[in-house]
């Protein structure tokens, strides 16, 4: 079959859940037995999200290939399978630098360089996805933003020539919302018209809207909407608040969305396919109301910055049978003398990742209390090293213990940089991204959680393990349990007399998704299950 694509787009405000929308289209398309790749373009002209600040743009998400992206390819990954590369993820500053990279060449025979059509001839090609040997029978692309956004404008452009080329092979499906005037009593489509007018006079008619409420939409609403906006009535569906984001594709497939896209790009559409290891998830999350409590301690006090983590855990839990209970901890505000107070009750503690010194004795102190009180800990990244440098302080003896990230001066630089990556200076340059294989100590606790010697995982970190103290770790009981072959970092610290007590370099959570969820999630939620105060 030919390719077929589906723009995802959004109107009148952002953050109405364009990601898993996507994620929920692409689900419905694979339920139905058809290949497919989910890709994000944003406006923002950073050439990846590698370097903001998580408040201005949530978590960043690592693909399997080293790319720094947006935490939408997190969703698409979780929801479908797919596993993402930087080919899902592409931002104006890669495309501006790529046409002026083109240009330095001479590849464009001295043409005096435009928008038009050079910049949305680029971005076509990255929306085909030109460069990708596999094929795919549908090539879902989320925009980020709003329509109305002057960032956004070659994107739209680049839509619009491709409907024009591509005819019923591709279509627009909007996201838009619908408000609530509580003073009233009535819900309002007029932002919605508007938006679906900007969007025409872009030159650009959805085949599809989608309605993003709070409240449940009558049908007179969603035949109004239907006729303003000149789209058929049966694919105008509504996306109403629910108690989980993976109730969204069964809700989409209920309204019949992934029907309505096949009919307007003239596909069979054949009988509704059951959903059915989805739907068995689904149960056992209503199912678990016994909770586990876990205390996530980091610096951003935002719930986007962990969104891996958080997922993982939910998913965890409901695979333990159990609803996890997540727990913010701040660890700016975290001391001695408040730990036993912010940790009482928690059930398990995961130390997060990060980067630079902001919060990290409150991870230290934490990292110290929950070893001696022995309650399942796990460290992630920059937790991990937090776990070294807390046990090097308390355990080895080394008071001045730290990584050279934190501290230059340090006599005990139990963390540090690899010797090869000292020369380079440019941000992101430095650091080690995407799938690293590691090897397993036969016998320790996280071989027998994965049941296997050899594993693959993600990295997004500058600074390792330092190995001049391995020896003096492992006799002191900090076990390094598993490295990479090649290099010899240590990727997994473990204590195994401790109940949970697991730190690695990899970002675990960048691998666990709905149908598959991840082996170290899946124990420590176990463990802090059987282990309740």
């Amino acid at each position: 079959m030919e390719t077929h694509y589906i723009f995802v787009t959004g109107g009148v405000v952002s953050s109405l859940g364009k990601g898993i929308i996507s994620a929920s289209i692409g689900k419905l398309l694979q339920a139905r037995g058809y290949t497919i790749t989910i890709q994000k373009f944003d406006p923002y002209i950073n050439i990846d999200p590698g370097t903001l600040n998580p408040y201005e743009h949530g978590e960043c998400y690592v693909t399997t290939d080293g790319m720094e992206t947006d935490l939408d390819l997190g969703h698409y990954e979780r929801f479908t399978g797919i596993k993402t590369t930087k080919g899902n993820s592409v931002t104006t500053g890669r495309i501006y630098q790529a046409v002026i990279d083109k240009e330095r060449r001479g590849d464009y025979l001295g043409k005096t360089i435009q928008v038009v059509p050079h910049i949305t001839d680029e971005i076509k090609h990255a929306m085909m996805r030109a460069d990708d040997p596999q094929h795919y029978d549908f090539i879902i692309t989320e925009v980020g933003g709003t329509i109305g956004d002057i960032e956004s404008a070659p994107f739209m452009e680049a839509i619009r020539q491709l409907k024009r080329e591509l005819g019923t092979k591709a279509v627009n499906a909007h996201l838009t919302y619908i408000p609530y005037l509580k003073a009233a009593g009535e819900v309002k489509t007029k932002p919605t018209q508007h938006s679906v007018k900007e969007l025409q006079g872009m030159g650009i008619q959805p085949e599809i809207l989608i309605l993003r409420t709070e409240l449940h939409l009558e049908q007179a609403i969603l035949d109004k909407v239907a006729m303003f906006c000149n789209v058929d009535t049966d694919c105008v569906v509504q996306s109403e608040d629910l108690p989980s984001i993976y109730e969204v594709p069964v809700n989409m497939q209920r309204q019949g969305l992934d029907a309505a896209i096949l009919r307007k790009m003239g596909l069979p559409v054949g009988d509704t396919p059951p959903l059915g290891p989805w739907r068995s998830f689904l149960d056992r999350m209503h199912h678990a109301v016994i909770e586990v409590n876990i205390a996530l301690v980091g610096k951003y006090d935002l719930q986007d910055a962990y969104k891996s983590i958080r997922e993982s855990l939910v998913q965890a839990g409901i695979y333990n049978d159990r609803k996890t209970k997540i727990h913010f901890i701040n660890s700016e505000l975290v001391t001695e003398q408040n730990i036993a107070e912010k940790l009482s009750g928690m059930d398990g503690v995961v130390i997060c990742p990060g980067f630079g010194k902001r919060g990290i004795e409150g991870k230290l102190i934490a990292a110290r209390y929950t070893r001696t009180h022995d309650i399942p800990t796990f460290g992630i990244c920059l937790g991990m090293q937090m776990m070294v440098i807390e046990f090097a302080r308390n355990v080895l003896g080394f008071a001045d213990a730290n990584s050279r990230e934190m501290d230059e001066e340090t006599t005990h630089n139990v963390i540090d940089i690899m010797e090869n990556q000292k020369n380079l200076t440019l941000m992101g340059g430095t650091m080690r991204l995407g799938g690293y294989e590691c090897t397993l100590v036969p016998g320790s606790k996280v071989a027998g959680i994965y049941g296997e010697e050899k594993i693959v995982e993600r990295h997004r970190h500058r600074y390792e393990f330092n190995n001049d103290y391995a020896e003096m770790y492992e006799a002191k009981g900090m076990r390094c349990s598993g490295r990479n072959e090649e290099s010899q970092l240590v990727e997994i610290v473990e204590i195994t007399e401790h109940r949970w007590y697991v730190g690695t370099q990899f970002h675990p959570e960048y691998s666990s998704t709905v149908l598959k969820p991840h082996p170290l999630f899946l124990d420590f939620i176990r463990t802090a299950a059987k282990t309740r105060r």
